[in-house]
């Protein structure tokens, strides 16, 4: 069992399992960004071709 006495330091990256700042939230946003484009697109060319008919 632990000595609990003394508190046990681990740095960032082995408590995480992970290195940070790999840049996951600029593909995250740019996904983001492509979807509502996409979306927004799926909903505007349709409703712009029916407007005309």
């Amino acid at each position: 069992m632990a000595d609990r006495k003394h508190s046990i330091r681990i740095d960032d990256v082995a408590a995480r399992g992970a290195v940070s700042n790999t840049g996951l939230r600029y593909v995250l946003g740019f996904s983001l960004g492509l979807a509502v484009i996409a979306m927004s697109l799926v909903w505007i060319i349709p409703a712009l071709y029916n407007a005309h008919h």
